[in-house]
């Protein structure tokens, strides 16, 4: 048996103990404060579904169960689009379980996101208007950050244009965000090769012409390992711009443990450099069913421990 299976299994056999007699996340219910897991050292965010095996389909039970390992803070990233009474909902168990949300995507729809870089008045229009419906979320959630990723790259313009109307752009949505204190996360992502936005130091460079507290950089330490790799060293030039963190291995997009980042080191780097805040899990997992579950969280107990 290698070394990730036993630890996968040990921590099957221990949430199968949790489990039995009461459920874990009833026990949590009755008081918040006495959680089977005890919080990880950094605020890791899992996101709806990856507990369904346990729980099922029911966002409050799952909310409960990711409490009951540990799990301190929530990533929803399509929470602007959930019915307003499920927000509420949310935001209410959230509160009760002492739990932070994390982000949420400021999505208009694709055509707002392919267009940005264009300058074209109807998109920015839709990104402004997107902006102000955010708030609304936002003071329901008690949510601080949200997701904006510019679109894709404009053939038809020459960069420097570009790069002009997308500042422009995030400006106009800056100035919606920032009297309520709230921050738009700039994600540089690894999807595709004609996303306009690829690389840390470009998202660092957007953010310093925009110059407001609510333009910073979201991290994900996946789709940067992609890009452009030496993650350490460009975690320490781009940091005084970063404000949230996303998580998960290449390849494959799993857990930490199933790929080539060192996620020990890293999450000690950010952690000794200060950083107290959300660890978005934006990932899937590696292994089905329930086991999978139960190893997902021992693989994080595993980077955790520094």
């Amino acid at each position: 048996m290698n070394r990730r299976d036993f630890i996968g299994r040990a921590a099957l056999a221990s949430g199968a103990v949790s489990l039995m007699g009461g459920s874990a996340f009833a026990q949590a219910n009755k008081n918040p404060l006495q959680a089977v897991g005890k919080p990880f050292k950094m605020d890791y965010a899992p996101h709806f579904g990856m507990f369904k095996n346990h729980v099922g389909d029911d966002p409050i039970e799952e909310l409960k169960f990711m409490f009951d390992q540990g799990f301190r803070s929530l990533e929803d990233n399509g929470m602007l689009g959930r019915p307003v009474e499920m927000q509420n909902k949310i935001a209410a168990t959230l509160e009760r379980l002492g739990m932070r949300m994390g982000v949420f995507v400021i999505d208009g729809g694709d055509n707002w996101k392919i267009s940005l870089t264009t300058g074209k008045k109807e998109f920015k229009d839709k990104f402004v208007d997107t902006c102000k419906k955010s708030v609304e979320l936002a003071k329901r959630a008690n949510a601080k950050w949200m997701t904006v990723v510019p679109g894709f790259y404009d053939a038809s313009l020459p960069i420097g244009i570009q790069t002009a109307n997308v500042i422009d752009a995030l400006r106009a949505g800056a100035e919606v965000l920032e009297p309520h204190g709230l921050v738009m996360v700039l994600e540089p992502l690894s999807d595709r090769p004609d996303l306009f936005m690829r690389t840390s130091a470009q998202t660092y460079e957007l953010c310093k012409a925009v110059d407001s507290p609510s333009c910073k950089i979201l991290y994900d330490i996946y789709h940067m390992q992609r890009n452009e790799g030496n993650l350490i060293a460009n975690i320490n030039l781009t940091w005084d711009e970063i404000a949230y963190f996303q998580i998960g291995d290449n390849p494959g997009r799993k857990e930490p443990t199933t790929g080539e980042i060192n996620y020990k080191n890293v999450f000690k780097h950010i952690y000794d450099k200060g950083y107290r805040g959300v660890m978005g899990m934006e990932h899937g997992i590696s292994k089905p069913g329930k086991e999978g579950e139960m190893a997902l969280v021992a693989a994080y107990r595993e980077v955790d421990n520094f």
